[in-house]
This record gives structure tokens, C-alpha cells and sequence, in this order.
């Protein structure tokens, strides 16, 4: 197929196309016109696929149809059907293929935060460039446990959870880059484990992780999936394996947007649990079991139902009818 020749005999028609999809007011016969126009585009953009997948006519078509589609079936309405299928299949499959990273990413910043907070804890001149000592006695003493108390715990919440769903956004939206959530997870990294070490030489650490656990454990952990995320997005731009550079950034970067937004609904979680349980008067094995449970939720959810989605051929991607039309590939 010759496909300047192809384009120049059905340009007038996608002209067309274009023309209805954009106006405002169909008169009935416009109406049929574009659905007309609709079908035999589609077709056009099949027989282009088939037989000379030019990729620039193909993206060309593609977003015509996509415009036109909104004209001709009307913007895609939320159901309940819709959020269901998420919250059992799309978002648990999203969690679930970055399982890997999401470990890999809580191994090094454990290691990091340790080896930090030992070297500071186990060197005087280190410890003593964090602040004056009076300073540091009156952190470990009122202000890291007063952090959690100082507002009402719904506001304090409502704080937590903006904050932290900024920052995983961040790191998944900025992740290509491969610089940004590394820098997060590396600062974050060493600020606990500056924090451990004023209090183990200051204060008690007993009171450190009595404090950090029940809320830490699944937020730290949201914090490795939003990191692991990026990372990710930045690897598939360097190795994007059998797929074209761009469509597999495409696939996998509407996926991961699934784990920004399923973060959200996990970050609520957690600034609940940081509003409510670790500055309340439970005891404090009480407090750290209910960070527990909520963090065994969460892996129950991503590894049972994940797997589980993704042995059915789910991904986290949108729905094809949603995602538009991709060139086919060989192989």
C-alpha cells in the first residue's frame, strides 16, 4: 500500500471527521454523517495497520477516532462496575507487578537507615553537627513525640495524608528520570536514621520506634512502592524490552498512574492510623499490632488478589477501548 496515495484520496473525508467531531451541534443528518465517517476511518485504520503500519498515519488516525469516539458513544461514565474492577483487579495487579521493586527499594533503605543511624549514634562529632546539645535534648525529651499530638488528630491526619500522597506522586510522576525518587528515598533514609540516633543518644529509642512503628510501617512502605514505581518508569524508558521505546512507556506509565492513585487510598489508611493510634493512650504493643495488621492487609491484598489478576492477563493498564489503538508488533 501506497500510503501518501492512501491519505491523499480519504483526506477529505478525515477532514471531515474532524470538522463534526469538533462542532458543538449535530443536526440529524450530521449525526449520521459522523457516524459514517466514524466506521469507515476505523477501517482505514485497520487496513493502514495491516498493510503499511506507518506510524505516523497510524497515530494520526488513531487520535482522530479517539476525538470522534466522544462524539459518537459519549464519554465513558463511572460505574460501579468500574470501581469494583478496580479496586479486585486493576489496582491489586498494579501493586502486585512492582512487588519486586517495591522489596528491593525497602531492603536499601533499610540498610541505609541503619547504617546511618549507627554511624551517628556511634561517632560524637556527627551527632553534635545535627544541633546544639540543649537543642537535641529538647527533641529527644518533647518535640519528636509531641510532633504526633501537637494538632487534632483529624486534622493532624488530613496533614499526614496530603503531605505523603504528594510525595509518592512525585516520585512515580518524576520517575523517569531515575534522579528525583531516589533523592526522596535517600534524604528520607537518612532523616530516621538522624532521628534514631538523637534519640538513642539523647532520649530513648524504645520511645523512637514506639512512636514510628504503628503508622511507619505501612507508610514507609507506601513511600517504597511510590519509589519502586518510579524506578521502575525510568528502567523501562532504558530497557524497554521487546516493545518500541514509547508504547512500552505508554503501557507501563498509565499502569503506574493505577498505583499513584491506589497510594492514595493507602496513604489514607496510614495518616489514620498516625492521627489516631500512635498518639493515643494504647499501650504501645497495642499500637505497633495495629500497624501490623494494616500492613498484612496490604500485602494479603497486593500478593491474593494480585496474583490472582495478573494470572488473568491484567496489568493495571486501561482497557483498550479506553487506551486507543497501538501499532502492532512482531513477536
Amino acid at each position: 500500500m501506497d500510503t501518501d496515495a492512501f491519505a491523499a484520496v480519504h483526506a477529505a473525508e478525515w477532514e471531515r471527521l474532524e470538522h463534526l467531531s469538533k462542532q458543538r451541534r449535530l443536526s440529524g443528518p450530521e449525526a449520521d454523517e459522523l457516524v459514517r465517517l466514524y466506521q469507515a476511518t476505523a477501517g482505514h485504520l485497520s487496513a493502514v495497520r495491516t498493510s503499511a503500519p506507518d506510524p505516523h498515519l497510524v497515530g494520526r488516525l488513531s487520535a482522530l477516532l479517539a476525538q470522534a469516539r466522544g462524539r459518537v458513544a459519549g464519554a465513558h461514565e463511572l460505574r460501579l462496575s468500574d470501581v469494583a474492577h478496580f479496586l479486585t483487579s486493576a489496582l491489586p495487579a498494579a501493586f502486585y507487578r512492582v512487588r519486586w521493586w517495591t522489596v528491593g527499594v525497602m531492603v536499601v533503605w533499610v540498610a541505609l537507615a541503619v547504617a546511618v543511624g549507627w554511624w551517628n549514634a556511634a561517632t560524637p562529632a556527627a551527632v553534635a553537627q545535627l544541633g546544639p546539645p540543649r537543642e537535641l535534648q529538647r527533641y529527644a525529651d518533647e518535640a519528636f513525640a509531641a510532633y504526633y499530638s501537637n494538632y487534632p488528630a483529624p486534622d493532624f491526619a488530613a496533614q499526614v495524608w496530603t503531605n505523603n500522597a504528594w510525595i509518592a506522586a512525585q516520585c512515580i510522576g518524576l520517575g523517569i528520570t531515575g534522579v528525583f525518587p531516589a533523592y526522596v528515598l535517600y534524604a528520607n533514609a537518612v532523616g530516621v536514621g538522624q532521628a534514631a540516633a538523637i534519640m538513642a543518644t539523647y532520649g530513648d529509642l524504645r520511645v523512637f520506634f514506639g512512636l514510628i512503628l504503628p503508622h511507619g510501617l505501612m507508610e514507609l512502605t507506601a513511600i517504597f512502592v511510590a519509589g519502586g514505581t518510579g524506578l521502575k518508569l525510568f528502567w523501562t524508558a532504558v530497557v524497554p524490552g521487546r516493545r518500541t521505546r514509547s508504547r512500552a512507556l505508554a503501557e507501563e506509565g498509565r499502569s503506574l498512574i493505577t498505583v499513584a492513585v491506589g497510594l492514595v487510598l493507602v496513604l489514607a489508611v496510614s495518616g489514620l492510623v498516625e492521627g489516631f493510634v500512635t498518639p493515643s493512650g494504647l499501650p504501645t504493643a497495642a499500637k505497633i499490632a495495629i500497624g501490623a495488621l494494616v500492613l498484612a492487609g496490604y500485602w494479603a491484598y497486593t500478593l491474593v488478589l494480585g496474583r490472582r489478576a495478573v494470572a488473568a492477563g491484567e496489568t493495571g493498564d486501561l482497557a483498550e477501548d479506553l487506551a486507543g489503538h497501538t501499532l502492532a508488533q512482531a513477536g
